[in-house]
């Protein structure tokens, strides 16, 4: 079956002005989070917090493919093994299968346990192109079209020359085996996650730059389909849309927020440039994953505001007879410290170039010398909540 995603790419290549906007649903969160990966179970429990079960959040997946409104599916590759592989879940169906192609240390959160994300991010891969694609060691051509060739390259930028060095070289040994194979990606470049000496004044300049930078070397056969960054307002999005015809832009999601939250970023960024968006917890936290879908695809395609959409879907959920998390009017809100995902907060002026000395996450305002070690891991945590999609 024709796949929406190519479709859509090639159209917004030839016409950078088309209405096409792609939408992917980041199923992949088991990669980074442990037992919450899942998210919250519907059933209250008074004393502790309990979570879905992998088999419940995979049967979220099936359902949302069944939808046929995202047009990727963002899945780790054991996931990815039982979906597409086994089950055949994509085969008639319009939406591409892909999968988390490496998990850097940055993203190792094991619950609240894992120190990792404290020090600067290294590169690291689980994951293997043949194991997407067949499910083992070694496919042969034929094998290759049973599972996702399709994958997420992630890279973490710190401005520190033995890490950032280390990161382009794995990603250069991954563009070639990829190329090798027949397998695709797309490029996610998350902010810093370590904040020192080196730690670039303008965090969505020094993001650019670096992009653009990374991919100016890399011919065609080797070049993402598109990319993944957070949205850091107008200016940096349309700098960087703006800038090369060939490289189709694209939001993570963040933080769950408001409704509104997230609603508001996908029109937002649309407006100014970008032609993706994946969206994970956003999606995982909704009430109701189906009807929250379906308005990101209404805003997607410019047919209805966010502001009603937040609307419509309060009335859908109350027909449903689904109990909202909040009220319509505290949805209707915007939550302070979603506006960006490198810590900005709803004061700052995300649209002029941000800084991290306008945030309450910066070195400027943290002293680590002072901190624990468990109060390090605290900050990273919340750091990754706002940024993971």
């Amino acid at each position: 079956m024709q796949k929406t995603l190519d479709t859509k790419i090639a159209r917004i290549l030839a016409d950078r002005s088309c209405n096409d906007f792609i939408l992917a649903d980041a199923k992949d969160a088991d990669m980074a989070y442990g037992l919450s990966a899942p998210g919250q179970s519907p059933e209250q429990y008074s004393s502790e917090a309990r979570f879905r079960t992998l088999d419940e959040y995979r049967n979220q997946i099936r359902e949302i493919v069944k939808q046929e409104l995202v047009d990727i599916m963002l899945m780790s590759a054991s996931t990815n093994e039982i979906l597409t592989i086994r089950e055949n879940l994509f085969a008639n169906s319009p939406i591409t299968p892909a999968i988390r192609a490496n998990d850097t240390t940055d993203i190792w959160l094991a619950g609240s346990e894992g120190v990792y994300g404290s020090e600067p991010s290294r590169h690291f891969r689980t994951a293997s192109i043949d194991h997407a694609m067949c499910g083992k060691t070694n496919c042969t051509d034929a094998e290759r079209k049973l599972g996702a060739n399709l994958g997420l390259y992630s890279i973490t930028f710190n401005n520190i020359l033995e890490h950032d060095r280390d990161a382009l070289l794995a990603f250069k040994e991954f563009r070639t085996e990829a190329e090798t194979k027949g397998f695709r990606y797309f490029l996610e470049v998350f902010s810093p996650n370590y904040f020192g000496a080196g730690t670039p004044k303008d965090i969505p300049k020094f993001v650019n730059n670096h992009i653009v930078r990374t991919l100016a070397g890399v011919t065609e056969k080797g070049r993402p389909l598109f990319l993944k960054i957070p949205y850091y307002g107008p200016e940096a999005m349309e700098s960087l849309a703006r800038y090369d015809s060939n490289l189709v832009v694209g939001i993570l999601g963040g933080s769950a927020g408001t409704t509104l939250d997230a609603f508001q970023m996908l029109a937002d960024a649309k407006k100014y440039g970008a032609r993706v968006a994946l969206y994970g917890r956003k999606i995982n936290n909704a009430e109701h994953q189906l009807s929250f879908v379906v308005y990101l695809r209404l805003i997607a395609d410019g047919k209805i505001a966010p502001v009603d959409a937040v609307k419509a879907y309060h009335g859908d959920l109350q027909r449903l007879n689904i109990k909202p998390r909040r009220t319509l009017e505290k949805d209707l809100e915007r939550m302070e410290g979603t506006d960006s995902y490198s810590g900005t907060s709803k004061e700052t002026k995300i649209g002029g170039g941000f800084s991290p000395r306008n945030s309450s996450n910066s070195s400027d305002s943290v002293d680590f010398s002072k901190m624990t070690a468990a109060e390090k891991v605290q900050w990273n945590l919340d750091r990754l909540k706002r940024v993971l999609g």
